[in-house]
C-alpha cells in the first residue's frame, strides 16, 4: 500500500514468517486441477494488522501460482479470493485475523411511465430541470451501480447543461475494446468491470450486452428523453428520478449471472472512489439463506455504510410466498414492487362481441373482428400429452392438425407455468394467438413479440369458459395492446415481489419500502435484435419487470435526499423514505396484493415511495454504529471478531451481558419489530428520533394503530423539541390479553404535527426468526 508503513515487533514478524510458512506447507499437497474460487474475508481495512495478515497470505498465493489470486480487497475492508481447494480454505480459515472463508457465490438479476404515477400519488413534479433549492445545486450526487454495465450511447446519458464532475470523485473510466474513455461523460463519470473467474473474454467490458444494467441506470439517472417507448407502447417522456446525479456504473454481471467476489470487489472499489449511494438489482435465491459473514452483498454494504454510503438493494423475485425477501441486513434499504398506474391492455373480443379485459405486449397483425376458432388446449391435446400438460400447453403437448389456424385457450394450472411457453407451444403448432389464463402474472404485462398473446385471470376465463362450453363453434380475436393511463387500483403489490419475514431476525422488518417495478421503461442497449420487432431496428427502449426496477427508483430518491441533505447519514436518509411513506392507492382505498387482499408490511414494508415528503421528514431515526454492533452482539457474534469486522467499534465498547435474537429489537430503526412476544409478559423497546424539520421548536404528538387484542403504550405521549439536531426518545410497550400470538399481527405508530407525519410500522411475532 503505497505511502503506508507498518511497525511490527520481532516476535509478530516471526508469527507472521510462520504463518506464512506453515501455510505453504499445509497446501502444497491440495493443489489440483479444477480449484473452486473462495472468498477469504479478513475485516475492516482500517486494521494494518489485518491488512498485513491479508498480504503474507496473498504472498504466498502468488509465489504458488500467481493467477490464483482473482480479486484483492484493501479500501473499505481487508481480503481476497483466490483459487483454492477445500481443504487449503479450510487451512486459510484457522488463520488469525480471518472472518470467514466462503466459496464465491453466483448471484442472479431481480428482474423479469413510473415517475409520473409518483407524481400523482404525492403531488411533486420530477423532470429534468436543476433542482430548485440552493443547498441541492451545492452538492452533486453520485450514484454507483453494481449491474451489467451500461450502454454509454442511450440518450437517457447525455450530459447536456450538465456541470463539471465533482472534484472530490477518485474513479476511473476503464477501457476496452468496445468501451474508450470518451464514452464516459458528465454524466457516466465512472465504468468499472470486473473479471469473474470463468468469464469470456467477451465480457471483459463495461459495455452492456445484456441490458438490464442500462435500464437500472436510466430509471435512476437517466437524461429526460422526450417520445420515447417500445415501438409506440407506454409512450411519453422517459427520465430517471435523480436526472442531475451522476453514474459510475461497476459491472459485476454477465450472462451467467453475478460473481460475488466481483460484487465486493465492486463495494471495494466504490468506497474507494466517492459514491453517495449505490444501487444493486441483484441478490441470492431466497431459499439459500445465507448468513450475514458469507454474503458478499451484506459483507460490502457494511464497510459501505461505515463509509456513509447508503446501499439500496431489491428484495427479490421469489413471491408471493413469505419468507422469500433477500438482501435483509439492517444496514441495507430493501426494497418490493408494486404496479403502477398504466395497464398495458390487450383484450379479447369473444363471438358476439364481448370483451375480456386481458395484459400483455405484442404486435400481432391479426383482424379485430371475432372471426378465429377457439380451442381449449385439453381439446387440443397430442396423442401422446398428458391433459394437464394440454391445458398449460406444454412444449409438445399440442396437436398441430388440432390447434392450426386457432386461438389456444391455456391455462397455469399448477403455479410453475408461463404465457412465453404456452405461446410458443401454440406458435409452432400453427395457432394463431394465444389467451393465458394466470391469477399472478395477469398485472404484469410482459412482451410477446408479433404473436398474438395476452393474459386473463380466473374471473375473466370462467367467462371464457362458458362461451366455448355453451357456443358450437366459439370464435375470437385478439386485440393489439393499448396503453390506459390512470388505472386504479393502484399501486398493488406485484405478484413476484418477496415477502417477509426475514430469515435472518423478525426483530428487523424487511422490506423497507416498495416502489414501481412493473412494466418499467427505460433506456435499453442499442443492438439487442432479441427484442426487435420484425423488420424494425431494435428498440432502444424496453418494457420489463421486477424488484431490480423497483430497487433505482428509491436510490434515485436516495440520491435527491442527500443533494438536499449532504450531511445527512445512510441511515437518517433511509428513515425519510420509509418514516413518508404512502399505504394508500389512488382511490383512496388500502395498498392490496395481486389477490386484492390488504397489504402488509411483509408486503410493502413501510408503504410505497413518497417523493415528497420523504425530501423534509420532519423527524428521522438515526441507527447509529453502536446499533449495527450491538446488533452483531445480539446476532451471535463475540467482541473479538465484530473488532475485526468493524472500523468503528468505540473503545470501551463492549458486548451486552444478556446478548440474544430478541433483542434485535431496541435497535434504533424505523419501523419496529417486537419478536420472540410471548403474550404473558409486555415487551418494551425504545426509540430515538432526530428533529430535522428546520423549525427548531416542535412538539409531536403520537397516534397508534393497534391490532386487536393487544395494547400498545407509547411514552412520552409527546414530543417537545427546543431545536433544531435535538435528539428525544420514548418507550413503546406491547401486551395482549391472549398468552398465544397464533400468526405475526401488524400495527403503527406516527408521530405527527401540523406540519409532518412521522410513521413506523409494527410488526409483533413469537417467533425470532424465519428459519428457527
Amino acid at each position: 500500500m503505497k505511502g503506508l508503513f507498518f511497525f511490527f515487533s520481532p516476535f509478530s514478524l516471526m508469527f507472521l514468517y510462520l504463518l506464512c510458512i506453515s501455510f505453504t506447507a499445509e497446501t502444497e499437497a491440495g493443489l489440483r486441477n479444477g480449484d473452486g474460487v473462495y472468498i477469504v474475508y479478513m475485516g475492516s481495512a482500517s486494521s494494518a494488522a489485518n491488512a498485513y495478515r491479508a498480504q503474507i497470505l496473498i504472498n504466498t498465493m502468488f509465489k504458488r501460482r500467481a493467477n490464483d489470486i482473482v480479486h484483492t480487497y484493501k479500501h473499505g475492508f481487508t481480503g481476497f479470493a483466490a483459487r483454492l481447494s477445500a481443504e487449503e480454505a479450510k487451512v486459510i480459515a484457522k488463520k488469525t485475523g480471518v472472518v470467514s472463508v466462503f466459496p464465491d457465490p453466483n448471484y442472479q438479476l431481480h428482474t423479469t411511465h413510473s415517475w409520473d404515477f409518483l407524481k400523482y400519488q404525492t403531488a411533486v413534479k420530477i423532470d429534468s430541470s436543476p433542482p430548485s433549492s440552493p443547498e441541492a445545486g451545492s452538492y452533486d450526487s453520485i450514484i454507483g451501480i453494481l449491474d451489467t454495465g451500461i450502454w454509454p450511447e442511450s440518450e437517457s446519458f447525455n450530459d447536456k447543461d450538465m456541470g463539471p464532475i465533482p472534484s472530490r470523485w477518485k474513479g476511473t473510466c476503464m477501457e476496452a475494446k468496445d468501451f474508450n474513455s470518451s464514452n464516459c461523460n458528465r454524466k457516466i463519470i465512472g465504468a468499472r468491470f470486473y473479471k469473474s473467474p470463468d468469464d469470456d473474454s467477451e465480457y471483459f467490458t463495461t459495455r452492456d450486452v445484456i441490458g438490464h444494467g442500462t435500464h437500472t441506470s436510466s430509471t435512476a439517472a437517466g437524461s429526460a428523453v422526450e417520445n420515447a417507448s417500445y415501438y409506440g407502447v407506454a409512450s411519453g417522456t422517459a427520465k430517471g428520478g435523480s436526472p442531475n446525479a451522476r453514474i459510475a456504473m461497476y459491472k459485476v454481471c454477465n450472462p451467467g449471472g453475478c460473481a460475488g467476489s466481483s460484487i465486493l470487489a465492486a463495494f471495494d472499489d466504490a468506497i474507494a472512489d466517492g459514491v453517495d449511494v449505490l444501487s444493486l438489482s441483484l441478490g441470492a435465491p431466497s431459499y439459500a439463506h445465507i448468513e450475514l459473514n458469507t454474503d458478499p452483498i451484506a459483507i460490502g454494504a457494511f464497510h459501505a455504510v461505515e463509509q456513509g454510503i447508503l446501499v439500496v438493494c431489491s428484495a427479490g423475485n421469489d413471491g408471493p410466498n413469505g419468507g422469500t425477501v433477500v438482501n435483509t441486513a439492517p444496514w441495507i434499504m430493501t426494497v418490493a414492487a408494486n404496479t403502477i398506474d398504466r395497464d398495458l391492455e390487450s383484450d379479447v373480443v369473444l363471438g358476439g362481441s364481448k370483451v375480456i379485459k386481458g395484459e400483455g405486449i405484442h404486435f400481432g397483425n391479426v383482424s379485430k373482428s371475432p372471426v378465429y376458432p377457439l380451442i381449449h388446449g385439453k381439446s387440443a391435446k397430442s396423442a401422446d400429452a398428458s391433459e394437464g400438460s394440454a391445458r398449460t400447453c406444454d412444449y409438445g403437448s399440442l396437436d398441430q392438425e388440432k390447434v392450426k389456424g386457432k386461438i389456444v385457450l391455456c391455462e397455469n394450472v399448477d403455479g410453475s407455468s408461463y404465457a412465453s411457453s404456452a405461446r410458443d407451444e401454440v406458435k409452432s403448432k400453427g395457432g394463431i394467438g394465444c389467451i393465458f389464463v394466470d391469477d399472478r402474472t395477469r398485472a404484469v404485462a410482459s412482451a410477446y413479440g408479433t404473436f398474438p398473446t395476452t393474459v386473463i385471470d380466473s374471473k375473466e376465463a370462467a367467462e371464457i369458459f362458458s362461451y366455448v362450453n355453451s357456443t358450437k363453434d366459439p370464435v375470437a380475436t385478439i386485440l393489439p395492446t393499448v396503453t390506459v393511463e390512470k388505472f386504479t387500483p393502484a399501486p398493488s403489490v406485484a405478484y413476484f415481489s418477496s415477502r417477509g419475514p426475514s430469515s435472518i431476525t423478525r426483530s428487523i422488518l424487511k422490506p423497507d419500502i416498495t416502489a414501481p417495478g412493473v412494466a418499467i421503461l427505460a433506456a435499453w442497449t442499442g443492438k439487442d435484435t432479441s427484442i426487435s420487432l420484425e423488420g424494425k431496428p431494435p428498440s432502444q427502449f424496453n418494457v420489463i419487470s421486477g424488484t431490480s426496477m423497483a430497487a433505482p427508483h428509491v436510490t434515485a430518491v436516495a440520491s435527491l435526499i442527500k443533494s438536499l441533505h449532504p450531511t445527512w447519514s445512510p441511515s437518517a436518509i433511509r428513515s425519510a423514505i420509509m418514516t413518508t411513506a404512502t399505504q394508500t392507492n389512488n382511490d383512496k382505498g388500502l395498498i392490496t396484493t395481486e389477490t386484492g387482499a390488504t397489504a402488509t408490511p411483509y408486503d410493502t414494508g413501510s408503504g410505497e415511495l413518497s417523493t415528497t415528503a420523504s425530501m423534509q421528514p420532519g423527524l428521522v431515526y438515526e441507527t447509529t454504529a453502536v446499533d449495527y454492533l450491538n446488533f452483531l452482539c445480539y446476532y451471535g457474534y463475540n467482541i473479538s471478531t465484530i473488532k475485526t469486522i468493524s472500523k468503528s467499534v468505540p473503545a470501551n465498547f463492549t458486548c451486552p451481558a444478556d446478548s440474544k435474537l430478541e433483542l434485535i429489537s431496541t435497535v434504533n430503526y424505523p419501523s419496529i419489530g417486537i419478536s420472540g412476544f410471548k403474550g404473558s409478559e409486555n415487551k418494551t423497546v425504545s426509540r430515538t428520533v432526530t428533529n430535522v424539520g428546520g423549525d427548531g421548536v416542535a412538539v409531536y404528538t403520537v397516534s397508534v394503530e393497534t391490532p386487536a387484542g393487544f395494547s400498545i403504550q407509547v411514552t412520552p405521549e409527546k414530543l417537545q423539541f427546543t431545536k433544531d439536531g435535538e435528539k428525544l426518545t420514548y418507550q413503546v410497550t406491547v401486551s395482549a390479553a391472549d398468552d398465544s400470538l397464533k400468526k405475526d399481527v401488524f400495527g403503527a405508530l406516527t408521530w405527527s404535527n401540523a406540519k409532518y407525519k412521522v410513521r413506523s410500522p409494527i410488526v409483533i411475532s413469537s417467533e425470532t426468526s424465519t428459519t428457527n
